[in-house]
């Protein structure tokens, strides 16, 4: 089902996946291209289908065209084991599969997390250990992961090369129907007793494991925390009463062979359903599946259905703890309350598309009756978590509170609430509210993103695993159309489904959560209760087989692998040419336009770029909250409620963002700035660029009460991210001291900037605040020192060009260059060796270490770039995420003139160090092959080659000026790197006092920082 414009945190649990950094894409973010010859063919192809026809071991059920998004839906049924199957036609090269099971644990020992990690650790055909992750490199993907949500467990990828995606078909297949399972991989997944140094059987005995870790540093997130109470508290009597990533006290308690049970009842056939999107032929992918699995297995009934939660009969009340945030601007402001409402079945897919549409009614955006009577009463500091309307479990949900309030407002917020839902009743929505949604709905069907496919199974995944009808769920103006329909019959009909679902609902809870101060110890203390009771009924025959398990793990750990079973491409395979975009360069009043004809559908896309080089440096760091509140503060005669409402019903957003990019030739130049973002209907342009007008010209700068809700929520939402970002945030303290541009990036967007908003968050009065703003508005918004791109379609081009005009001509200022960036110099910065641990309640460490290296065009770059891959893939990830322990680890050369490394979610920091220096001296000694060095080599072509959206082609021009000739360049240096090549800028760039190195950490208190010969500088102000 597409869902509503979406709330901010409406995904009610995150789903668990197997790599650190790939996220799906959320519900609702699916959109549309138009029609070509190509997709004709595609599409008639599959329509000459009639139900009732057998084709490869199915039969098919339906075959229906959806003009809105230009593709064919085909819904089949697998004769022998009843496996359901969902065919896209679309004319889109970037064909994607997925297989999805019904995984209903009952318990929170994360059993269907840990089999998620544990079948793709080697399979009856792809023996090797870890080939989901070989894989990696042996691929062109454009998407690899797995991940676990309450109630499902889904393998999808994304491939543009047709052989590739075979190879990636047969992997996955194997993966989740033959795994080994073996007990080793179990141990690393999963959890395992094991000594602290494995090699000393007089070392203590601790817990260990991949998904271990990963959830102990998951549930450091207060946000995270909630959202599982919120779920477990209101649908207690089956599955979602549990955590399906796991609890870190009830992980220990599985069994290996519990696992291989529940893989046994699950991961069938019966219990499947299989999707495939793009313009690669459906019979091909069906003969391929009915061969390698569905053959081997006869149907069966799984009996993983979800009962529809009992209802009750009067509400609840829950109170629940989490640790006091260290970077709360008010740490008497800490509480979180929520009312929580169970909605109907999401099977019945027009019911959910009208709760999902009445959410954003309610609670999206400042014209909101929610926004208005909860966050401009400036009680908290925003919404609380997962606020909006869930479609993520069968009975839907509906949230609604506040995070950051005093514990003595509770009852306040709860009235307000009640208040909220009265007036709404009784008044309705206004008719501009409602029309702004249905315009988002259309922006969204006709904005084209690279991952389409992927986006909608991510959106019908939810509703399919309960037996609705997927094909319903794509039949988005079937929706449309029925819910006016609706509207024009009952005038009142938005009203009367606002009491049915919140003032008539007796399945209502509020979930209360406030700090405890010994939180943090008591789950400490739990934890090592759990592991002295465990280690205490240990004999002595016990003890020696978790020594001699843990060894026989670490010796798994270290063979050398036989991958030739494995599939891959060759380097061969990739043409040695770029892809040029072509674009054009003009003058409009002295300001440089870039001109990219693309098929927008219809929708043309504005960037803009002012550069901050007029900007006093004591103003940087409040540029990157200039740019989160100047669109949102109101302009001209537009309150900030008539801004945003304007804005959705004329654009898809208005933004604005900081620009740091360091000169592609020169690692002490760069350019910084403000970007300008939007996009509009063609027919709705003028009015998107008269918005952009009223900001430039009559912002709205003297609402004191408004900033201070918008720096309380930027504060808040900043403090969230350390716990999910801590990496990034690491590796820009690592880099921080090293170039000009990586200082800059660290000032306003790393722990800096985090400790600079909590800052202003704790001022009473905004006046100095709104006066440095004020200041940067006026360096920032003119034309002077300006550039700005179009993307449209040809026929309309020439009317962009002339709607831009006008609005160049309003803006201040006096514009004169014809540059493609505005370059500056760094003055007086020298490198330096620093080390910075950034102290946090956190149970598990982000380690970084940076190294001073080169600029992109330096011919040494490339080199480095595919040895960061080969490091990453054949060292890194082995010692720090299968031995250490880690959920995450790598290393990578980016555009900032910075080599970096780093690890996520990891329990060790001493000897993560020791293995980024152990990985440079791998790399000098040049153990590893040509195979290796071409998997690295794909992995990185992967990247460059993946597919561009019409609305960002030629933007990497436009945003770094680097141009096709550039990037053609590097790709003749990817081509050329060799063994000699990547040993000598290993020793040229890695190597102790080769060039400036400095590190960095976000972690608990350690010895390691504490030592003062180790020079590190604790931070202890973010606690």
């Amino acid at each position: 089902m597409l869902r509503a414009p979406i709330v901010r945190g409406t995904q009610l649990l995150s789903k668990w996946s197997l790599r650190s950094f790939g996220v799906p894409t959320r519900r609702g973010q699916i959109h549309a291209c138009r029609l070509s010859s190509q997709a004709a063919s595609v599409l008639t192809k599959v329509e000459d289908y009639k139900p009732g026809d057998h084709l490869n071991g199915f039969t098919i059920e339906q075959v229906v065209p959806i003009p809105e998004l230009y593709l064919t839906a085909v819904k089949l049924n697998h004769d022998r084991t009843g496996a359901q199957y969902l065919h896209i036609a679309r004319d889109d090269s970037n064909n994607v599969f997925s297989v999805g099971f019904r995984t209903t644990p009952m318990d929170s020992t994360g059993v269907p997390h840990i089999l998620e990690h544990t079948t793709l650790c080697g399979s009856q055909k792809y023996p090797c250990r870890d080939p989901f992750f070989k894989m990696l490199n042996r691929s062109l993907s454009t998407f690899m992961n797995a991940w676990t949500a309450s109630d499902y467990t889904m393998y999808p990828f994304s491939t543009m090369n047709p052989q590739d995606f075979e190879n990636l078909l047969s992997v996955y297949l194997d993966a989740a129907f033959f795994p080994r399972l073996r007990e080793l991989d179990f141990r690393q997944e999963g959890w395992r007793l094991e000594h602290e140094n494995n090699q000393d059987s007089n070392s203590p005995i601790i817990f260990k494991g991949v998904v271990f870790n990963e959830m102990k540093g998951a549930l450091t997130s207060p946000e995270q925390l909630f959202g599982i109470h919120l779920q477990n508290k209101l649908m207690p009597s089956h599955t979602y009463s549990h955590n399906s990533g796991g609890e870190p006290l009830n992980i220990p308690d599985l069994t290996w062979q519990q696992l291989r049970e529940f893989h046994a009842t699950h991961y069938h056939p019966s219990n499947a359903r299989f999707y495939s999107y793009g313009n690669l032929p459906m019979e091909r992918n069906l003969e391929l599946i009915d061969q390698l699995v569905l053959q081997k297995f006869d149907k069966i009934e799984p009996k993983t259905e979800v009962p529809n939660e009992t209802r009750w009969n009067e509400p609840r009340e829950f109170h629940v703890h989490c640790a006091p945030d260290p970077m709360a601007a008010d740490p008497e402001k800490q509480t979180t309350v929520s009312v929580n409402y169970l909605l109907g079945t999401i099977t019945d897919q027009y019911e959910s598309f009208l709760m999902s549409f009445i959410s954003s009614l309610l609670v999206h955006g400042p014209p909101a009756p929610f926004y208005k009577s909860l966050i401009t009463a400036n009680i908290g500091s925003d919404y609380s978590p997962y606020t909006g309307y869930n479609g993520s479990t069968k009975d839907a949900s509906f949230s609604i509170g506040l995070q950051g309030i005093k514990t003595e407002d509770l009852d306040k917020v709860k009235q307000l609430i009640e208040q909220t839902f009265d007036e709404v009743i009784q008044t309705g929505f206004e008719s501009e509210r409602i029309e702004a949604i249905l315009h988002m709905i259309e922006l969204s069907q006709k904005h084209q993103t690279t991952m389409f496919g992927l986006g909608i199974i991510s959106s019908l995944m939810s509703s399919w695993n309960h037996d609705a009808d997927p094909v319903t769920g794509l039949q988005v103006n079937k929706h449309v159309n029925q819910f006016k329909q609706s509207l024009k019959d009952n005038p009142q009909f938005l009203q009367e489904k606002v009491r049915q679902y919140f003032k008539e609902n007796s399945h209502k809870m509020v979930l209360v959560m406030t700090p405890k101060e010994d939180f943090k110890k008591q789950t400490e203390d739990a934890e090592q209760q759990k592991l002295s009771e465990m280690v205490a009924r240990l004999s002595t025959q016990d003890k020696e087989k978790v020594f001699q398990t843990g060894l026989a793990l670490a010796e798994e750990q270290n063979k050398e692998e036989d991958l030739s079973s494995l599939p891959t491409l060759r380097v061969s395979d990739i043409s040695p040419q770029l892809v040029r975009t072509h674009f054009d360069l003009t003058n409009i009043g002295g300001v440089q336009v870039q001109c990219c004809q693309q098929p927008t559908n219809g929708i043309t896309y504005f960037r803009g770029l002012s550069s901050m080089k007029t900007l006093p440096d004591e103003l940087l760091p409040y540029v990157p909250l200039f740019c989160g509140v100047i669109t949102r503060l109101g302009a001209g005669d537009m309150s900030f409620q008539e801004l945003a409402q304007r804005e959705e019903l004329k654009t898809g957003g208005l933004g604005m963002g900081t620009h740091l990019v360091q000169y592609h030739s020169d690692v002490m130049s760069y350019e910084q700035g403000v970007t300008l973002s939007s996009s509009s209907l063609d027919r709705n342009l003028p009015e998107m660029f008269s918005l952009w007008t009223e900001i430039f010209n009559r912002p709205t700068m003297n609402d004191n009460d408004r900033l201070s809700t918008l720096v309380r929520m930027s504060a808040s939402d900043l403090a969230m991210s350390l716990a999910n970002s801590g990496h990034a945030y690491a590796m820009k303290g690592a880099s921080s001291s090293l170039t000009p541009v990586a200082r800059l990036k660290q000032l306003m967007g790393g722990m800096t900037q985090v400790t600079f908003m909590k800052g202003i968050a704790e001022c009473e009065d905004m006046m100095e605040t709104m006066t440095k703003l004020k200041q940067v508005a006026s360096h920032l918004l003119n034309k002077e020192n300006m550039r700005c791109a179009i993307n449209s379609s040809p026929e309309f081009m020439s009317s962009a060009l002339s709607e831009l005009e006008s609005f160049l001509e309003t803006l201040p200022g006096q514009a004169g260059n014809n540059e493609s960036m505005f370059v500056k110099q760094a003055c007086g910065f020298v490198p330096s060796q620093e080390r910075n641990h950034y102290e946090l309640p956190f149970p598990v460490n982000y380690m970084s270490r940076g190294i001073q290296a080169v600029p992109y065009t330096h011919p040494d770059f490339p080199t480095l770039r595919i040895l960061a891959r080969l490091m990453s893939a054949k060292f890194l990830h082995r010692e720090i995420r299968e031995k250490g322990g880690a959920y995450g680890s790598g290393a990578s050369m980016g555009t900032d003139g910075v080599f970096k490394f780093y690890s996520y979610r990891d329990p060790n920091s001493i000897n993560t160090l020791e293995s980024f220096s152990h990985s440079v001296e791998w790399a000098i000694k040049g153990d590893y092959t040509q195979q290796d060095i071409d998997e690295a080599k794909l992995s990185i072509f992967s990247a460059v080659d993946g597919p561009v959206a019409p609305s960002d082609k030629a933007m990497t021009f436009f945003l770094s000026g680097i141009s096709d000739d550039m990037r053609q360049q590097q790709r003749e240096g990817l081509f050329a790197a060799n063994k000699q090549s990547l040993i000598d800028v290993a020793q040229r760039y890695l190597t102790p006092n080769a060039q400036v190195t400095a590190e960095a950490f976000l972690g608990p208190e350690n010895t390691m920082s504490q030592d003062k010969a180790g020079g590190w500088k604790i931070h202890k102000e973010a606690m």
